[in-house]
């Protein structure tokens, strides 16, 4: 991969390291599109398609076979498409950024350079082109008679950007293990199944047994589904105290991710 650096030639050596940083970023955030998504035509519908086919074997399999009506007042389709696609888009960046590294094997092994730009810009791409069809699915279900709340994205697009500094978090840890320990993106993936049907996506809360509510409300996800339903389904634009938590949390998430990936990251060279 040819990388072009854009360094200024004034300023101090912390002016110029963060100039070429930057303009890294941007070639790795370029080549995660391009590979992944815009290279081809069957890429990016690939990727816009899947979370709808999905939502549409969900519709099929809850309102046919198991005659799921709706929840809380909404209709089935609207009550889980806005809290799938967001978590489709959330474990795609985890497994995609978990593997990130390998793709970068060679350079990291030749050239010098922060090693967590491959992780963020493998986590944004993901994430911001998924926002990108999470928006034509809301107007897709307006389209189709379904109360969508489009000035509820005042309050969906900072969610969007706490989810995005989970995800990196997360990602940054586990990156780092995947490198000396193969076997975590094999892992990961069951995980991911059994935390979806653990967080309220399919189903609402008061589904479930009593006894078990704490537990499936402790589940941070439940909170965002929670919120992002709250403000696009009912037009609720209010600031929660849940709100401060989760923004505490996603920077504990990240502040922890990336304290073991600098630990790690000498190292890489010698394992990836």
């Amino acid at each position: 991969m040819e990388l072009r650096y854009s360094t200024p030639s004034t300023g101090g050596p912390a002016a110029n390291i963060s100039a070429r940083n930057r303009a890294l970023f941007a070639n790795f955030f370029r080549r995660e599109l391009n590979a992944r998504y815009l290279g081809s035509i069957t890429g990016l519908a690939w990727a816009l398609l899947h979370p709808l086919a999905l939502l549409a074997v969900y519709y099929f399999v809850f309102t046919t076979v198991f005659r799921a009506t709706g929840f809380a007042g909404k209709s089935f389709l609207a009550f889980v498409a806005i809290a799938l696609w967001p978590w489709l888009a959330a474990q795609e960046g985890l497994q995609r950024a978990t593997v990130s590294l390998a793709a970068y094997a060679g350079l990291i092994r030749k050239v010098a350079f922060p090693h967590e730009i491959a992780v963020y810009a493998s986590v944004t791409a993901t994430l911001l082109l998924q926002f990108a069809g999470y928006l034509i699915v809301l107007v897709v279900l307006a389209v189709m008679g379904e109360p969508v709340h489009f000035e509820g994205l005042v309050v969906a697009l900072p969610l969007w950007i706490v989810l995005t500094v989970a995800v990196i978090g997360l990602s940054l840890l586990l990156s780092a293990l995947q490198v000396f320990v193969r076997d975590v993106e094999h892992v990961l993936m069951p995980l991911l199944m059994i935390m979806m049907y653990l967080t309220p996506i399919l189903y609402p809360l008061s589904l479930v047994p009593k006894s078990l509510q704490p537990w499936v409300a402790a589940n941070p996800f439940g909170w965002l589904v929670d919120r992002l339903r709250s403000a696009l389904l009912d037009g609720n634009l209010t600031l929660e105290w849940s709100d401060g938590v989760a923004v505490i949390v996603a920077v504990m998430l990240f502040v922890t991710g990336r304290a073991v990936f600098a630990r790690l990251s000498p190292h890489f060279e010698d394992f990836v």
